[in-house]
């Protein structure tokens, strides 16, 4: 609707003498007698014009050039709104171009061209993946596919780093749970009093268990080498398994991005020098620091210790500098839990300073994850009785219902993570509210099938003129709107809240319009209209990384 009236609209205002058209925001009216779409065009203009913006509303609406069978009455109310009402005629017309789609409804062309890199879930492979890592990996892949639909040409990235002391930790880890295993007695696993640098979940037994199968004793003295083991062994078994999770959750990577690759290649100490030679790096107490303040931040930062030890910065600035100027991507999408924030105006600042356009990079920053029953937090999970993994949860709830709960919430906002809902096997449950949808609209069309009715695409949709039939039109067509919307805003929800009108509409389109027993065109009428709402559910749910079932 508002790709159509939007031309109209921009020509009216150059007919009244404005060469540079402003961008024309058009809205949905709350109320549906003051139309179908309202315009607030005049009221931007007014200051420009110098006129009251009623006059300018009528010199607009004056102007307009439209087809008055598609779009019968346009109305000025308030200060300056322009409220346009379109005929069930237009809706007709616009249906049945967009069943024309078939499968590409949504398939956009906004970022043809535009090569995108999104990175997301990024876990060092010391561990299970906990419900944290959950969030940003179906907030991740959701806005990839996001970007896809809109056209741009995306890689997936997973960012990690399998080196550094934590990794020597989790091979120390492994060891202890080794000799534990050995003897207990005399080798009883540290406390976290005793060292709080191991790793002390059940999967560190596991992977012990398995060297002791293999290697019995051989590898109880703890030399380099068993160290060095042990570790890899940890390392390859995480990944593994972190892999496994993706898989399970539809979530899938391209790229597995190493960040020990940026030193080994030179591209942390060239990004230093790189700085310096720009009068940013400076030496103080023994340390390397980057000068923040001469960037318009207020505290300078330590980039590399006293110790030599790089801190978490410089890595994160070469990374990004990487993607941008040696990989060259035009969109650089970042998915951060909240503990992030912190870093992110340096990092994006040092960029800047090496020359790269850091409006290129999108930081979306989602918060943390409460998971809830009855209203109370929920900490230990009933099938394991330990602490909640991502795994426990898509064990307990099923991977569609798991990953629809983590994006059905703006990523802005603390996410309750209500599980009492999450195990619903009912429309109470919202992902199965609309999956039932998309699975009813199959049966429909799978009962005409079956009585040896052919459903005719070029069926006369001009015959669809139920109020619920055209509520149900107003909301397919929205859908290419809504992941242009999304796309631009990054913000998955906004899939998920689209399809829960989606469904809301054909659910009523259902109780209200008999289709099968009709007369032969209008049946065919409406089940071209179901068809195209089947169409629009599949897609919606694919976007969000679901199933679209046919039938449940």
């Amino acid at each position: 609707m508002k790709n159509y009236l939007k031309p109209f609209l921009e020509a009216a205002v150059r007919a009244i003498g404005v060469e540079d058209v402003p961008e024309i925001a058009l809205e949905i009216p709350r109320q549906a007698e003051h139309g179908d779409l309202s315009a607030n065009v005049a009221m931007t203009l007014a200051k420009t014009l110098k006129k009251n913006p009623r006059q300018v509303a009528q010199d607009i609406v004056a102007a307009l050039r439209l087809d008055a069978t598609l779009v019968p009455k346009v109305e000025i109310a308030g200060a300056g709104f322009i409220n346009v009402t379109f005929s069930p005629m237009f809706y007709a017309v616009q249906v049945a171009e967009l069943l024309k789609q078939g499968q590409n409804i949504g398939r956009l062309e906004i970022g043809k061209g535009v090569k995108a890199n999104v990175e997301y879930v990024s876990a060092n492979p010391t561990g299970l993946l906990h419900v944290g890592h959950g969030r940003n990996a179906a907030i991740g892949d959701t806005i990839a596919n996001i970007l896809v639909w809109n056209g741009y040409d995306v890689t997936r990235e997973y960012y990690f780093n399998n080196a550094g002391n934590q990794m020597n930790n989790l091979g120390k880890s492994v060891h202890k749970r080794y000799l534990e295993l050995l003897n207990p007695s005399a080798n009883p696993f540290p406390t976290a009093e005793e060292d709080d640098s191991l790793y002390r979940g059940e999967y560190i037994r596991e992977i012990a268990a398995a060297l002791q199968k293999q290697h019995g004793e051989a590898l109880a003295e703890p030399t380099e080498k068993t160290l060095t083991l042990c570790r890899k062994t940890a390392e390859q078994w995480c990944f593994e398994t972190i892999g496994k999770t993706m898989e399970r959750m539809n979530i899938r990577h391209d790229e597995f991005f190493n960040e020990d690759s940026l030193y080994t290649d030179g591209k942390v100490k060239a990004t230093v020098e790189d700085l310096r030679s720009r009068g940013v790096v400076y030496e103080k107490d023994g340390a390397t620091w980057l000068a923040l303040s001469k960037m318009g931040l207020t505290d300078d930062r330590v980039i590399i210790k006293s110790s030599g030890e790089p801190t978490y910065r410089l890595p994160d600035i070469a990374y990004h500098y990487d993607k941008l100027h040696n990989r060259k991507f035009d969109l650089v999408v970042d998915i951060f839990g909240a503990d992030h924030i912190a870093t992110i105006p340096d990092v994006m600042a040092a960029v800047a300073t090496l020359g790269e356009d850091k409006s290129k990079v999108r930081v979306v920053i989602h918060q943390f994850v409460t998971l809830t029953k009855d209203g109370e937090a929920v900490k230990m999970s009933k099938r394991t009785g330990r602490a909640y993994t991502l795994d426990d949860l898509i064990e307990e709830l099923g991977a569609d219902v798991t990953r629809f709960f983590f994006v059905m919430r703006g990523v802005s906002t603390h996410l309750d993570f209500d599980l009492g809902l999450a195990e619903e096997q009912s429309e109470k449950n919202p992902v199965f509210y609309l999956q039932y949808a998309h699975a009813r609209i199959c049966s429909i069309l799978r009962t005409a099938e079956e009585r040896g009715v052919k459903v005719d695409a070029a069926a006369d949709t001009a015959l669809l003129v139920h109020s619920a039939e055209i509520e149900l039109i107003k909301t397919l067509l929205r859908f290419p709107e809504v992941v242009a919307k999304a796309g631009e805003t990054l913000e998955p929800q906004t899939i998920a809240e689209y399809l829960r009108e989606a469904a809301a509409a054909f659910h009523k389109f259902y109780h209200e319009c008999r289709i099968l027993g009709e007369a032969e065109a209008l049946m065919q009428a409406r089940f071209a209209l179901a068809r195209t709402a089947q169409i629009v559910m599949k897609n919606g749910l694919t976007i969000l990384g679901i199933t679209a079932p046919e039938q449940m």
